[in-house]
């Protein structure tokens, strides 16, 4: 097993062409918009709904993961390496890292070890600038926000006591999460509150990721909701006639991003919404790009299943009419010990009985992504630390439940040591895979939708509603949103609102303290305790780790 990191890994590799990843997708090369060597834009008429039809989706979720996560990335691209080496046309499809994450917790995010997407430094900076023209529409539209409060011309009489709609930067910055604009005089503007949300929460962002094509992409621009005139009148962007700058500045954006795997199979970058908070996965667009080029597309949805998954099903499935064939529920012996008791000193010590008793965490899983009507595979995601014991122990257990469970090496072998894994997700695709179906449709009521998904999926037995929630529904009401999705903000550390009852909660209720609405994107998102759209740096910092030498290579970045 390699002890090198993951940076040293990547750049060990002598990457191909790009325009040699677009020629096996069958892509000639006056097609794609080059941004140097090694990555590409893909243009949108590549999108092909027959193929599309006929091609296989598969979904990597995971079970309530520990603060480390547990490697869907990595997974996802080992998954697709090991169908590649099994004679299937693979691409991999994936969310756009962060900047945020990126210097803060959790450092890179291009997967790990041998199954990395490659150039690992570019896909974690600036990449091809889409969340940088992200950002900047979002921030547009806080300036033509402002620019009309302060204006006596043309003035749509805003309150701004009721503006809901925040500047973002991509970066964690906890002292930008509430503060005051507009001081310095008349000429500075208008003084109000306001605040910084971090880019992937913007709602652009998930606008980005739902729309199917440009003219969809600027109707949803002009339907964001910002707040209310005095005379208590909803505003929308389109009533400060936004939408076309905004739509300018994403044209580039919009389209899907081209890379590689260490083995040369071709991955799809899109875009990357938060998965507690927006609906956690890339593009529409990039996912149907992927099954328009190959057999079979490989993609992720953050955080556990009952996070991203569920959001990756009944919103961006059930909108864009996907149908995915198998889901893979990425599973480590650490979290199952986490979910059986262990401490954070604990994960990396066997424990057999700790196993047993987190693996409730799993089934329920397990349970739940059969209500969409798909079948599972367990991937193991294997570390040093792992016993056979324990590694039998799920194997087995799932057999038991008529669940493929299996080892997963694509951290330290690439492809080779995900062809099990490989073949397991074959067969359910070819032999087992039914028509998916979401859990709620959604124009049933606002209350009936949040209680499907408690229920359901986090095995609530009751939804109450603080009086702001309350308040919020009847607003809802009010503006006639009540057939949109239902996108719901909660910790990812566990099935309930509260992060401390790990495993498989029972005889809980979940409180929807506040509901927002993100009538652009479609969503309503109910608030399941203390959210944060603005996080703040740890105590020390990823990027203290990170160095740069004169000849420009990076290190400590993963």
């Amino acid at each position: 097993m390699s002890h090198k990191s993951d940076i040293e890994i990547a750049q060990a590799k002598t990457l191909t062409h790009i325009k040699n990843i677009a020629n096996g997708l069958g892509i000639d090369e006056d097609r794609i918009e080059m941004y140097g060597k090694y990555k590409a834009k893909l243009p949108l008429d590549l999108i092909d709904e027959d193929k599309i039809a006929q091609n296989n989706l598969v979904l990597v979720t995971a079970l309530t993961p520990t603060p480390a996560g547990e490697g869907k990335t990595t997974v996802s691209i080992g998954l697709t390496e090991g169908l590649n080496k099994i004679g299937k046309q693979a691409t991999v499809v994936l969310r756009e890292p962060s900047l945020g994450p990126v210097f803060g917790i959790k450092g890179g995010a291009a997967g790990g070890g041998y199954s990395q997407v490659v150039p690992m430094e570019d896909i974690n900076l600036h990449f091809t600038g889409d969340f940088n023209a992200i950002e900047k529409a979002n921030n547009l539209l806080s300036a033509l926000i402002d620019n009309n409060i302060q204006s006596k011309v043309n003035n749509l009489n805003i309150d701004p006591r009721t503006i809901l709609w925040k500047r973002v930067i991509d970066m964690n910055d906890r002292a930008l999460r509430d503060i005051t604009i507009g001081l310095g005089g008349t000429a500075n503007g208008v003084p109000r509150q306001d605040g910084f949300n971090i880019t992937p929460a913007s709602e652009v962002m998930a606008i980005l990721c739902m729309a199917t094509n440009f003219e969809n992409l600027k109707q949803r621009l002009g339907d964001i909701f910002i707040g209310f005139t005095y005379d208590n009148k909803p505003v929308f962007a389109r009533d400060l006639k936004a939408e076309n700058a905004m739509a300018i500045l994403l044209k580039d954006a919009i389209k899907p991003n081209l890379v590689q795997t260490l083995e040369e199979n071709p991955a799809i970058i899109h875009g990357g919404p938060f998965a507690n908070i927006a609906q956690g996965t890339n593009t529409i667009l990039a996912t149907k790009m992927g099954l328009s080029l190959s057999n079979y597309v490989v993609t992720e949805a953050g955080f556990g299943a009952d996070l991203g998954a569920e959001k990756f099903l009944n919103i961006k499935s059930a909108y864009a009419g996907l149908n995915p064939k198998c889901v893979v529920l990425v599973a480590t012996i650490r979290a199952l010990r986490h979910h059986g008791g262990a401490k954070s000193e604990e994960y990396n010590t066997p424990s057999l009985e700790r196993v047993k008793v987190g693996f409730k965490n799993l089934e329920k899983h397990i349970e739940n992504i059969r209500k969409f009507n798909i079948e599972p595979v367990v991937a193991i995601n294997s570390f040093v630390s792992d016993s056979k014991e324990e590694v039998d122990y799920i194997i087995s257990t799932c057999a038991a439940l008529g669940v493929h469970a299996v080892l997963s090496e694509g951290w330290a072998k690439g492809g080779e040591g995900t062809k099990e894994l490989a073949a397991a997700v074959v067969d359910v695709v070819e032999n087992k895979a039914t028509q998916f179906k979401p859990l709620y449709d959604w124009k049933s009521p606002v209350k009936d939708k949040i209680a499907t998904i408690a229920k359901e999926i986090y095995g609530a037995d009751d939804v109450i509603y603080d009086k702001k929630a309350a308040l919020n529904l009847r607003r809802i009401d009010r503006l006639g949103f009540n057939d949109f999705a239902i996108c719901m903000a909660k910790t990812q550390k566990s099935f309930s609102d509260d992060e401390k009852l790990i495993g498989r909660p029972e005889g809980f209720v979940v409180t929807v303290r506040e509901i927002e609405i993100a009538a652009g994107a479609q969503f309503i998102i109910p608030i399941l305790g203390k959210m944060m759209r603005m996080p703040g740096l740890p105590t020390v910092p990823a990027s203290e780790n990170m160095h740069i030498d004169n000849d420009g290579v990076i290190s400590g970045l993963s």
